[in-house]
């Protein structure tokens, strides 16, 4: 379980790894343009019912924690589809799947498809 630190708080908000790393590439890409957008999630199953939503500025700022030392493969889908919404006025809507996607299939059927417009699928 991966971990975002934002802003000036202490407290990390837990991101399952896999998931982290399709994120940081997104949210790297976006900020890096200098453009600001939303990321919201609902709460998991033990904690306190209800979601967040955090405002991405590139003046704020952010850190990346992963437990696993080695990136896993990413999917270009993925990437491509949390990079639309990103852009959307919506924002990053990270559903349940997301979270869980944990399996090569996604990035299996992705590769086919060629790479996602916010770069290479591949952990730097």
């Amino acid at each position: 379980m991966g971990s975002i630190y934002y802003g000036q708080s202490s407290e990390p908000i837990y991101i399952e790894d896999r998931t982290l790393a399709h994120l940081k590439v997104v949210i790297a890409t976006k900020l890096r343009r200098n453009e600001s957008f939303t990321l919201s999630w609902r709460h998991e199953e033990g904690q306190e019912r209800g979601r967040e939503t955090l405002w991405l500025h590139p003046s704020i700022p952010l850190r990346f924690v992963f437990d696993e030392p080695e990136p896993p493969e990413l999917s270009a889908e993925w990437l491509r589809t949390l990079a639309g919404s990103a852009s959307s006025t919506g924002g990053i809507q990270l559903l349940p799947e997301h979270m869980n996607a944990s399996n090569g299939a996604v990035a299996a059927s992705a590769d086919a498809r060629g790479s996602a417009d916010v770069g290479s699928p591949s952990e730097d």
